[in-house]
C-alpha cells in the first residue's frame, strides 16, 4: 500500500522561498513576532481562529512555538512561518496541519496580519505550500477548510486552484456560539500535476 510508514525519519527542507516570502518551520525565539503580529491582528482573527480569542503572552506565545518545534520534528504538524523577503516582516501564519502519512495528506490553513491583507501574500505563501506539499512531501491530496461566512478564507482556495467539494452542514460550533457550516475544497495530484505544466 502506497503511503509512508515511518514520518519521523523523513528528511525535507525546514524553508523554501516563493517570490516574496521566505517560508519556514518555527525557531526559538519566534514568540515575540508572532505575538506582535497577533496582537495588531487580533479582532479580525477572533471570529475565526480557536486560537485567538484573547491575546497570549509573549511567553505563551513562545510555548506554543517551542511546542511547534517538536510537533515538526515528529512530523506530527508542519506549522509554517511566512516572512517577507524584502524587510523580514513577520507576514502570517500557515502550514501543513491534520497530517495522514499512509495517503499522504495534508490540510493548509492560513491567515495574514491585518495591515498585509488585500496584498496576495497568503495566495502566493498557499500556492508554494501546495508546491512543497505535492512535490517534496509526496502528497496525494490536500485540502482546505473553512467556515462557509469567510469569503476571504474561500476566495484564497479558489483563486489557489482548489476545487469546492462539498459542505459540512452544522458540524462545528463557531467561535460566535453559532453552529456553522464548512465548506472543503481539495486538490489531488494529478490536479496540481496539470496547473503545473500549464504554468
Amino acid at each position: 500500500m502506497p503511503g509512508i510508514e515511518n514520518p519521523i525519519l523523513l528528511d525535507f527542507p525546514e524553508s523554501f522561498e516563493t517570490e516574496r516570502l521566505i517560508i519556514r518551520a518555527p525557531r526559538i525565539g519566534d514568540g515575540q513576532t508572532i505575538n506582535d503580529a497577533v496582537r495588531e491582528s487580533l479582532e479580525n482573527l477572533k471570529p475565526w481562529m480557536p486560537w485567538a480569542q484573547s491575546l497570549q503572552t509573549v511567553d505563551e506565545t513562545e510555548e506554543r512555538v517551542r511546542q511547534g518545534i517538536v510537533r515538526w520534528l515528529l512530523r506530527e504538524d508542519l506549522w509554517m512561518l511566512l516572512y517577507r523577503k524584502s524587510d523580514g516582516l513577520y507576514v502570517g501564519g500557515s502550514g501543513l496541519h491534520r497530517i495522514d502519512w499512509s495517503v499522504p495528506a495534508f490540510e493548509i490553513g492560513y491567515w495574514v496580519r491585518t495591515s498585509l491583507q488585500g496584498k496576495g501574500y497568503i495566495s502566493e505563501a498557499v500556492t508554494g505550500i501546495t508546491n512543497f506539499g505535492f512535490a517534496v512531501l509526496g502528497g496525494e491530496r490536500i485540502e482546505i477548510r473553512c467556515d462557509t461566512r469567510n469569503q476571504r478564507s474561500a476566495n484564497v482556495a479558489k483563486r489557489t486552484g482548489y476545487t469546492l467539494e462539498g459542505t459540512l452542514r452544522h458540524d462545528f460550533w463557531a467561535n460566535d456560539g453559532m453552529i456553522r457550516d464548512t465548506h472543503i475544497f481539495g486538490m489531488i495530484r494529478s490536479e496540481w500535476e496539470t496547473q503545473k505544466s500549464r504554468r
